[in-house]
């Protein structure tokens, strides 16, 4: 008895953008081999063929988002080290706000991908060139990480309805705070809840007087 033929191969490319689709679209959790394949019509053998586990499969993902960061290594050697430094991170943080969904995907390990690796290497090469010693400079880009991936995490479902809602009745609170019993938040009630975008620049200048600060002691 003939044996009838597998099902055709699936181009990594075309998995990959499934993959993506099912975190914008549904959430990190339910990213699996299964609802993936469900997704493509193929089965979860045709994906083992590409990725060992779904640690991989994630892997992959977050590296797309990362592709979506389009800085030429000559924007980059253009700038000081603290621009280099505001505008990868800011592109960062942008591309996350893209895809909100993925953000839980970033805990899962450290990006190195080949998109994260080459702007890790950018980055780090100009606080290099700069001054900045190696340990430093390797300290530098994993706290610039960390500080987008804490922003990453509270990005999500920023915009939508419920978000505007609440930030508008903690306002409320705020501003009907007894001054006498809270006189400085009366003071500043008109700035409060500050929003999110705002409070991610204006902490990003203030890591980067730091590292300016310590870069000028070394």
């Amino acid at each position: 008895m003939r044996r009838s033929p597998g099902r055709p191969p699936v181009p990594l490319e075309r998995i990959i953008d499934a993959a993506v689709q099912i975190v914008d679209e549904e959430g990190a959790d339910a990213l699996s081999m299964r609802t993936l394949a469900q997704r493509l019509g193929s089965g979860t053998a045709t994906l083992y063929r590409h990725f060992d586990s779904r640690s991989a499969l994630v892997a992959h993902v977050v590296d797309r988002m990362f592709g979506g960061i389009e800085i030429s290594d000559a924007e980059l050697a253009a700038m000081g080290w603290r621009d280099a430094c505001r505008t990868t991170v800011q592109a960062m943080f942008d591309a996350v706000s893209r895809h909100e969904k993925v953000a839980p995907l970033l805990v899962e390990g450290i990006p190195v991908g080949p998109n994260a690796m080459a702007m890790r290497e950018r980055c780090i090469a100009l606080l290099l060139a700069d001054g900045f010693p190696p340990q430093v400079a390797a300290r530098a880009y994993a706290t610039l990480s960390r500080y987008v991936l804490g922003f990453a995490i509270q990005v999500r479902g920023h915009h939508d309805a419920e978000q505007t809602s609440k930030d508008s009745q903690a306002s409320a609170v705020l501003h009907a705070a007894d001054p006498s019993l809270y006189p400085a938040t009366a003071a500043v009630a008109d700035w409060m809840p500050v929003p999110l975008e705002d409070e991610f620049r204006f902490g990003l200048e203030l890591v980067l007087d730091g590292l300016g600060r310590l870069r000028d002691a070394d």
